[in-house]
């Protein structure tokens, strides 16, 4: 329960996929993005965070940006690549800069990885689109499957509160797209914090078989069975949107095993022991509720 209450909370905090058309950037921007993309990479390496995904990005494509937010504690705007951070993330509050990963907390750190995943697939379409005539990207060709399979159609909860209480909905391109990828990032944020969270007391790394290994399998066994690793979506129909902001996925609609295991593959790197492990866990029947519009 109380990991429940942290992931309904970051839901409430973190913005979402903001949709906006293309705005020009000025030197001074574009400069500032190229030297805080470097020092990122080094800082989460040093860390011993995921930075593979985050390599294929090129410096200077996605935007930094500080204001005062107060509904979210960061948003992403797809076609601008710009990303809005709390200015209390920002070094010594200026505005300017992001403060050192060291001296982030943790729950920060989650926060900054989610929107740092939508910038990972804000590129990959971009690419896409620049060169339609060069293969889809992997994950993102798996991705387009999974939106129409798996998010063309889902359960939400009207009331956040109540899990229990569904309803089917049938969601438009921009709302299925916005819904898969808030699930992805959802879970990449949690497997970020949950091993900083891990190792930050000295525990042997979970890449490694041992206790913080079976600790993170443990976990993610409670995360899955309570139905907690979904995303959300804003809906595009105006009366639907005043009455509620974001609509939240039902447990039933959570990530798959096919999505986990992808992404574990191929943006966090797990070691293929590890893969196995997780992999089983989300496979198991009778873990909680059934997963709603699986993919064949």
């Amino acid at each position: 329960m109380r990991a429940l209450c942290r992931v309904v909370a970051m839901g409430l905090l973190m913005g979402g996929l903001l949709l906006a058309p293309n705005a020009g950037m000025s030197e001074e921007r574009l400069s500032s993005a190229d030297r805080m993309w470097p020092q990122l990479l080094n800082e989460a390496h040093a860390l011993g965070l995921p930075t593979k995904f985050l390599k294929a990005v090129p410096p200077g494509f996605v935007h930094f940006e500080f204001d005062d937010l107060h509904s979210y504690a960061a948003e992403y705007h797809l076609g601008e690549h710009r990303m809005v951070l709390n200015r209390a993330l920002s070094f010594n509050g200026a505005g300017a800069t992001l403060r050192p990963l060291g001296r982030l907390t943790h729950a920060e750190i989650e926060t900054l990885y989610h929107e740092l995943f939508h910038a990972y697939i804000d590129y990959l379409v971009t690419a896409a689109e620049a060169s339609p005539e060069v293969a889809l990207d992997p994950v993102l060709a798996f991705a387009r499957v999974q939106q129409g399979c798996h998010y063309g159609v889902v359960l939400i909860t009207p009331v956040v509160q109540r899990k229990g209480e569904t309803e089917e909905r049938f969601l438009t391109e921009r709302e299925s797209w916005e819904a898969l990828n808030e699930t992805w990032a959802v879970f990449v944020g949690w497997i970020v914090w949950n091993q900083l969270e891990l190792t930050s007391r000295g525990a042997r790394s979970i890449q490694k078989s041992g206790k913080s290994q079976d600790e993170w399998v443990s976990r993610l066994r409670s995360a899955d069975r309570e139905g907690i690793l979904r995303g959300y979506y804003e809906p595009e129909d105006p009366g639907e949107r005043a009455v509620a902001r974001k609509r939240y996925l039902a447990p039933a609609s959570r990530l798959s095993e096919q999505e986990a295991a992808v992404l574990m593959k191929n943006i966090i790197e797990f070691p293929p022991s590890l893969l196995a492990r997780a992999k089983e866990v989300l496979s198991g029947l009778g873990q909680g509720v059934e997963r709603y519009g699986q993919c064949g």
